[in-house]
């Protein structure tokens, strides 16, 4: 694109028409990501989120001693560089002087804002279809969900080892693994889940399992132990950028800042002007973000059965 110059000759009424319709598609739009990260502002090039390991258990102080002093350690430290998104769209000089461009510009500028909406859903749930992918690592050297998270107190998992379709007792067994995780420390955290993320595929199958009042199909008159415990607060939250069909994940309430963490250095925006050399009326949208995983206990995944 060449250089944008003002030279105020544009048609005035395209800059507000464009605006208009640009902000009715972003009223429109539901932002499946939402469900992904917490949101956080950043005024940086990079962000990173780094894990303390925290005190130990406190000792019994016997009469007459010194307090033991303990020291907090910097453990995993996980870098995101903000990468920026831009496109945008030209109305040409012949299309406004043949009275085109009111046409042209408002469907150029819808289709450019579902175009930034569609990349950063897909940018977004990529960090979740590559949960077990070694090319896509953070602090700690490994994939966001494995068997073999590092830390002081030994390796610990955010994954189920064995894969199996969703089900009641997978979801059980999901449940009883975030119930058991400790800190870095080999403290228990009393972790609980709070939503979770599914494929479209598997939306129904969901409901039934976790929605139900008695257990799922069965015939046994016994309670559905997923619902009465209200195990998943936060819902169900389906997310149709999930490539992978049978495999979901967990969101649990580590501490939203320590987590899935999407840091938005710039809101989307959308600029127009001339273009002095062809003449034409350019538009163009411009964000930048980055998102990262904190904690990998903020998230557990199943890969789903064969």
């Amino acid at each position: 694109m060449s250089a944008i110059i003002s030279t105020g000759n544009f048609p005035k009424m395209l800059r507000p028409g464009l605006n208009k319709v640009w902000d009715n598609i972003g009223q429109k739009q539901s932002n499946e990501y939402e469900s992904l990260f917490t949101k956080a502002s950043s005024d940086l090039s990079y962000e990173e989120l780094a894990e303390v390991t925290g005190f130990g258990l406190v000792p019994v102080k016997a009469e007459g001693t010194d307090t033991v002093l303990d020291t907090e350690q910097q453990g995993t430290i996980t870098r995101a560089t903000h990468a920026a998104y831009s496109l945008g769209f030209k109305v040409t000089y012949e299309e406004i002087k043949f009275n085109k461009y009111l046409k042209v510009g408002k469907q150029r500028a819808a289709r450019l804002r579902w175009s930034f909406q569609q990349t950063k859903e897909t940018v977004l749930a990529n960090k979740y279809n590559r949960a077990h992918d070694g090319n896509y690592t953070f602090g700690d050297g490994s994939a966001m969900c494995v068997t073999g998270h590092a830390t002081r107190n030994g390796t610990q998992s955010n994954t189920l080892a064995a894969a199996a379709d969703m089900s009641e007792t997978t979801l059980e067994d999901m449940c009883i693994q975030i119930g058991d995780a400790k800190n870095t420390r080999g403290l228990q955290l009393n972790l609980t889940p709070d939503s979770i993320i599914i494929p479209n595929a598997l939306t129904f199958e969901a409901q039934r399992i976790i929605k139900s009042t008695l257990q799922n199909d069965t015939a046994n008159n016994a309670i559905n132990a997923i619902n009465n415990l209200g195990m998943f607060p936060g819902g169900i939250k389906v997310n149709h950028y999930l490539t992978d069909t049978d495999s979901f994940f967990i969101r649990t309430n580590v501490p939203s800042d320590q987590g899935m963490v999407l840091f938005q250095a710039e809101e989307l925006s959308f600029d127009q002007d001339n273009d002095f050399p062809s003449k034409d009326y350019c538009a163009r949208g411009y964000e930048l973000y980055t998102a990262t995983m904190g904690d990998f206990r903020s998230v557990y995944s199943n890969g789903g059965g064969a």
